[in-house]
C-alpha cells in the first residue's frame, strides 16, 4: 500500500483480530513515542462484554457505539494535531471507513488462525473466549490498496514488531516526530 504524505500529526489504528497482540503491540509503540494511547476495549459498553464473555459474537448494532466512541477519540486528537495509538479490531470495511482520516493509518496485525488460536487458548483473564475466533475472521474484510495501513506480521518478538511499525510510520507521516523516546 502506498504510503502518501500526511499534514498533522497521526493516529496509528493497531488493527486485526482478537489475540493478535494489538494491546502488547500498541502499549509499546506508544510508549517507544511518548503519543497517547487508548485501549479501544475499554470503550465496550458492559453489554457487549458480557456478550462476547458468554461466547457470542458481537453484531454491527453492538459495535456501533464502540466504533463511535473510538471514531470521537481519533476526532478529538486529529482536531487538536496531537499523535495517538489506540486498538480497534477493525475488522470491517465499514468500520475502518467510519474511523480514517487524513491523519489516521490502521496497522493491521496479521497472523494465521492457527497462531492466533494459540494466543487466545494461552492468554488468561481476558473476556474474549478462544470459541469466538472463528466468527473474528469471519468478519474480517482483507484490507484494499486504497486503505491507509501498514501491515505486519506477528511472527516477532513484540519489541521488534513495535520497532517495525514506529519505523515504517515515519515513511506515512513525514514532518511528524517518529523517533523513539530518550
Amino acid at each position: 500500500m502506498d504510503s502518501p504524505g500526511r499534514s498533522g500529526a497521526p493516529v496509528l489504528v493497531i488493527m486485526g483480530v482478537s489475540g493478535s497482540g494489538k494491546s502488547t503491540i500498541a502499549a509499546l509503540v506508544a510508549d517507544t513515542l511518548g503519543w497517547d494511547l487508548l485501549e479501544g476495549d475499554d470503550l465496550h459498553p458492559r453489554a457487549n462484554v458480557e456478550k462476547m464473555a458468554a461466547g457470542r459474537p458481537l453484531g454491527d448494532a453492538d459495535r456501533a457505539p464502540w466504533l463511535a466512541a473510538i471514531g470521537e477519540w481519533i476526532r478529538h486528537h486529529t482536531a487538536r494535531n496531537r499523535p495517538g495509538v489506540v486498538t480497534c479490531s477493525a475488522l470491517r470495511r465499514s468500520y475502518r471507513d467510519d474511523l480514517a482520516g487524513e491523519n489516521v493509518v490502521f496497522v493491521y496485525l496479521a497472523g494465521t488462525r492457527e497462531q492466533i488460536r494459540e494466543r487466545l487458548r494461552a492468554r488468561r483473564g481476558h473476556y474474549m473466549p478462544a470459541g469466538l475466533l472463528d466468527s473474528q475472521f469471519a468478519a474480517f474484510e482483507p484490507l484494499e490498496p486504497d486503505e491507509a495501513a501498514i501491515v505486519v506480521g506477528i511472527d516477532a518478538e513484540p519489541a521488534e514488531i513495535a520497532a517495525e511499525i514506529v519505523r515504517r510510520a515515519a515513511e506515512w507521516t513525514p514532518g511528524t516526530d517518529v523517533s523513539p523516546r530518550p
